[in-house]
């Protein structure tokens, strides 16, 4: 096509498949030798503005990229003309001049300094000079732009880093010709205000160039002036926190000390603008206050002599965090300010004692302050107000008192016990106080700030949570927000009750009484877990009645399936400190109901409902197990080695349950093992109790791995044989166990091993459990592989069948199963031989996948094996690698034979022990593979 039919294309073609066309052609077109003549002709001013735009950015591509092509005898040529275009330009189409300047500024920043010295310099006076074709207004609009690029260009330009530092240099020596004439429009009466934008924003784009902040102070000057005009008021507050913000301002202490008072000044305008609700304005006005007390704090501390204006600029801050209204609705500028808080105190714990006290005098009672705001802010709205509110504003809202809460918890550090003092004296008058009944939002927020730092300090020593315990069954609840915060609160308090156990009685009761609440389910279930967790060996006196509740409220499904699973796991604990035969009644008749239930469902004929109801009742089981544990195995608290039960006689009551509904469940399975959501629940029952019991599950192995071997026999599912892999772990080193487990193991493989024959592309999470399988039996029971009935050459070709799967979790599997295959080659036999065997064809696919057919992500599970194939079978090695190599375009189309010949040798070179080294030289290897080395996509790789 012709460029102009292209172009037509892209722009007007409703067809999408030939825009892409258009585009792909001209893409290439851009880069071309011809665009040097073209850009111009599509330049000519009868064009219109789309087509002009192509030529300028045409223009700008081959200055930027392919600057090597440029003779040098034409540099001069190329910038007079770029000048004359741009002139033209100042009153056409602002996207072309904009192009245009964008290719000037890249012309200038190749060239400079040694081709053009004096370049900016030189724009200034090109610009400035009389032209009677052009407007005066237009020719200042047109050298604004080009100057305002400038520094962007340089920003994204691909110099190299020696020339880079070099053209920052001279472009903030340059800074000379630039800022007096930015000065010079400012502050002249009549610039209208567009101009005076541009200037704004042309000098926010050069502070970005690390210019030294005394050179900024006039400007930066001019622009706290032009705050005062609405109209520029957006564009003025960038430029001054841009140039507040740059890194290298720190070093100039005595302009930073001079910004503080026009910083303070702006303090009327805010309260005005508070006053009138005109957020825009009062959240401008805070980022500079925080921008100058966030960047710099450090520095204007270490100005003693000064600390009473650094103190007015905190104070300032204060006020910006406080700001009247409610978060997100009313005002969105307090939430600026919380970091500020973070480094102001950082900055003063970092000095030395003496300088550190001084300043804890000055800030200690600025922090409490700081508690009191942010406690004001955390506070809900009335009901009548939050009813209003959108559900993104409360989400909002959540979000910003999740902030609030980690500043406090970090201000601790600063205040420490006595900011829970003052919190709860605050508490305490505040429900003591018969005269003025106070608003439930005020309690709320100072219990919510107290369970904020009970949360994650350890407040073991402090001696006001028993006052606070005392006081809690005092308040009145009268709404969701501040019952779901005293329940949390007293689940933040769990550990301490462990340690007090005489006060449980008086915050127990407040949580049984909640759970009843569906509105409260997440809070009441989530602290009774806490609490049942934490103080399980002081529970037993409290056993019948929170299980009574637990019951009714399952039993009335009050609360969503996820909160019933926590329910479940809380009673396992609780039941865990029981005795027996306490546990067996317990059980029964908690689980009695679900039993039933199960029995009736387990006769019905499948269907979608009564199978969401099936995994339900499966999953409270599990959940149960997965917590319900008489050894203590999960016991780390030294406190509770006292309490410690008797070693428990008899059957584990776990097992005994399982032994009575195990038939139900075979029953369940046998109309269900289609479906792999319900074997999965009936293999997670017995997972989470494997991994909890552990020995004393062994009374169940045998019927397991017999139902286990039906099950995948008829319809093999991935969770059968992570179930499998489970046992193997856990009761490998058990002889007298292990007879039942050896046999579904071979019985699994066997499966397998066939379905592979008929193809296990479908099932690549069969492939994936079943490689995970192979490893951990070679890990815990290598001997396994010694079976006569165990086809150890077929499993090894699935093994290099599975490393070409797209899934990677499959492949990363494979890769284990190798890893931990090639170490046995010498104490196993049929391992060895079929190593000896079909090494090579192992070698053939790990060198495929690096060569580019595996993701890149899996490169060191490739190098794991190379490492092993190198360490246990070098002598093959050597020989395999040099065949494999050999082959035309092997690994990839794109590596020269020199390259392999180098991969080859250092892969069996002496670094070859080295894993590190293996996993580099496989990276290198596999980039050169893909054409990607030297290329930006492997930067961060």
């Amino acid at each position: 096509p012709s460029l102009f039919q292209a172009l037509h294309q892209l722009y007007y073609d409703p067809n999408i498949e030939n825009k892409n066309l258009a585009q792909k052609w001209l893409m290439q077109a851009q880069v071309s030798p011809q665009a040097w003549h073209f850009s111009w002709l599509l330049l000519h001013m009868d064009k219109v503005p789309e087509i002009q735009y192509f030529g300028a950015s045409a223009l700008h591509i081959k200055i930027s990229r392919y600057w090597n092509d440029i003779p040098a005898d034409q540099y001069e040529s190329l910038k007079s003309q770029l000048f004359t275009h741009i002139t033209r330009f100042a009153s056409g189409s602002k996207i072309v001049l904009t192009r245009l300047c964008v290719a000037l500024a890249s012309l200038a920043l190749s060239m400079m300094p040694e081709a053009w010295p004096c370049a900016v310099a030189d724009m200034v006076r090109m610009f400035q000079a009389e032209d009677s074709n052009v407007d005066g207004r237009a020719r200042c609009l047109a050298l604004l732009e080009l100057l305002t690029v400038l520094p962007e260009e340089f920003q994204t330009s691909r110099l190299p880093q020696y020339r880079k530092g070099q053209v920052r240099s001279v472009l903030a020596q340059e800074c000379s010709s630039v800022f007096p004439l930015l000065e010079q429009l400012l502050q002249q009466q009549d610039s209208p205000g567009f101009i005076k934008q541009k200037v704004l924003k042309c000098f926010s784009s050069w502070v970005q160039l690390e210019i030294p902040l005394m050179d900024c102070e006039n400007l930066i000057h001019a622009a706290f002036t032009s705050l005062q005009d609405p109209e520029l008021f957006d564009t003025a507050v960038e430029a001054v926190v841009n140039a507040i913000s740059q890194p290298d301002a720190q070093r100039y202490v005595n302009t930073l000390l001079k910004l503080i008072p026009p910083v303070l000044g702006l303090q009327e305008q805010l309260r005005q603008a508070v006053q009138s609700g005109d957020m825009e304005t009062s959240h401008g006005i805070c980022r500079i206050a925080v921008a100058l007390g966030e960047n710099h704090s450090r520095a204007l501390l270490d100005q003693v002599e000064h600390w009473q204006s650094f103190l007015a600029l905190v104070n300032m801050i204060m006020f910006c965090t406080g700001i009247p209204g409610h978060y997100p609705v009313n005002e969105t500028t307090s939430s600026l300010t919380l970091t500020f808080w973070y480094t102001l105190q950082d900055d003063i714990l970092s000095f030395e004692p003496d300088k550190q006290a001084v300043y804890q005098q000055v800030y200690r009672p600025v922090y409490f302050q700081l508690v009191d705001v942010l406690l004001h802010k955390a506070q809900f709205p009335s009901d009548e107000e939050y009813g209003f509110w959108s559900s993104d504003e409360k989400e909002q809202f959540r979000i910003y008192r999740v902030d609030i809460s980690d500043t406090l918890m970090y201000v601790y550090e600063m205040l420490g016990a006595e900011l829970l003092s003052s919190l709860y004296d605050k508490l305490g008058r505040l429900l003591t106080n018969t005269e003025q009944p106070s608003t439930w939002q005020h309690t709320e927020a100072l219990l919510y700030g107290f369970q904020s730092i009970a949360e994650t300090i350890d407040v073991n020593y402090s001696d006001v949570v028993p006052g606070l315990i005392g006081l809690i069954p005092r308040i009145s609840i009268s709404n969701v927000q501040l019952a779901d915060t005293v329940m949390f609160t007293i689940g933040a308090l769990s550990e301490w009750l462990a340690d007090h156990p005489v006060m449980i009685n008086n915050v127990l009761p407040l949580v049984l009484q909640a759970l009843g609440n569906p509105e409260l389910s997440i809070s009441s279930v989530s602290t009774l877990k806490k609490i049942c967790r934490e103080c399980k060996y002081d529970l037993p006196p409290y056993a019948a009645n929170i299980v009574a509740v637990s019951q009714e409220v399952l039993m009335k499904q009050i609360h969503k399936t996820s909160q019933c699973m926590w329910l479940m796991q809380a009673l396992g604990f609780l039941l865990s400190a029981l005795q027996v035969e306490e546990i067996l009644k317990n059980l029964h008749s908690l689980i009695t109901p679900y039993i039933q239930q199960l029995e009736k469902l387990a006769d019905e004929t499948p269907n979608p409902s009564n199978k969401l109801a099936i995994i339900h009742i499966l999953g409270l089981l599990s959940n149960l197990f997965t917590t319900l544990d008489i050894s203590h195995h999960d016991d780390d608290h030294e406190s509770t080695e006292v309490k410690k039960m008797p070693v428990q006689q008899g059957p584990n009551p776990v097992v005994v349950v399982l032994q009575q509904v195990f038939q139900l469940i075979q029953k369940v399975l046998s109309k269900w093992l289609n479906d792999a959501q319900v074997v999965e629940s009936v293999c997670a029952i017995f997972e989470k109790s494997v991994k909890t019991l552990l020995d004393d599950f062994a009374p169940m192995v045998p019927q397991l791995c017999e139902m286990l071997g039906q099950m995948y026999s008829t319809i093999p599912q991935a969770s059968a044989i992570d179930l499998t892999r489970q046992l193997v772990h856990i009761f490998a080193h058990e002889p007298a166990h292990f007879p039942p487990i050896k046999a579904l193991f071979l019985l699994v493989t066997s499966v397998t091993l066939t379905l592979f024959q008929q193809g296990p592309r479908d099932h690549p999470d069969i492939v994936d459990s079943f490689m995970q399988l192979l490893a951990q039996a070679l890990k815990r029971k290598p001997d396994l592989f010694l079976c006569s009935n165990l086809d150890v050459k077929a499993v090894f070709q699935c093994g290099v069948l599975s490393l070409k799967f797209p899934e990677a979790p499959t492949v990363k599997a494979s890769c284990g199963f190798f890893t931990e295959l090639l170490p046995r080659c010498g104490e196993i036999a049929p391992v060895g031989q079929v190593v000896h065997e079909d090494g090579k064809v192992l070698l053939q696919a790990v060198l495929e996948g690096v060569g580019g057919q595996a993701s890149r992500s899996l490169m060191d599970h490739f190098a794991e094996i190379l490492f092993a194939l190198n360490k246990h079978c070098f002598s093959y090695l050597s020989v395999w690698i040099k065949e494999a190599m050999q082959q035309d375009g092997f690994p990839s189309a794109r590596i020269t034979p020199e390259q392999k010949e180098t991969f080859s040798q250092q892969i069996l070179s002496r670094e070859r022990v080295n894993k590190r080294r293996v996993k580099e030289m496989v990276k290198e290897f596999t980039l050169l593979c893909r054409g990607l080395h030297g290329t930006e996509y492997t930067a961060d790789y």
